[in-house]
């Protein structure tokens, strides 16, 4: 029991470290799911045509615009940056994904696995925010200690 409760108190106190991790872990496979696109404009056309396929309006558009938001998204939410407004374009990118692509083609559960994992990590951190471990906090505390 006392065991338990010493665990208990220590994650109590190291929560952030959980936020940390899930950013660690959203932010690096946004970055490794399109940077070929963002290092390859031939596979930023492939993108394009897959949602050409999948009737997307203005389809290099589309590509170009979902590519470089979870780019950048996925940027500031490694850095802790900006988390709550990288989190909330990407919530809407990958609802997006899921009700025009992966719901009206029947997709599996599996499959529509990544993008639920993007779409609710996205979720938790726009609620948390960055917390503790973050490039945001940090400059807040500067700024607080500045303005001291």
């Amino acid at each position: 029991m006392r065991l338990i409760q010493s665990l208990n108190n220590f994650l109590n106190t190291n929560k952030a470290v959980g936020i940390l991790l899930l950013r660690i872990f959203i932010g690096t496979r946004l970055l490794y799911g399109v940077l070929d696109n963002v290092l390859s404009w031939e596979r930023m056309i492939e993108f394009s045509e897959f949602l050409q396929i999948n009737q997307f309006p203005v389809p290099i558009i589309s590509a170009v615009t979902s590519v470089y938001i979870q780019f950048i998204g996925g940027l500031f939410i490694l850095l802790g940056f900006r988390i709550r407004v990288a989190s909330f374009l990407l919530t809407i990118n990958f609802l997006i994904a899921l009700m025009a692509v992966h719901i009206p083609s029947n997709d599996t559960v599996e499959g529509m696995t990544p993008a639920l994992a993007m779409l609710f990590g996205c979720l938790t951190l726009l609620f948390t925010g960055g917390e503790k471990y973050s490039l945001e906090e940090y400059l807040e505390k500067s700024k607080r200690e500045e303005d001291n």
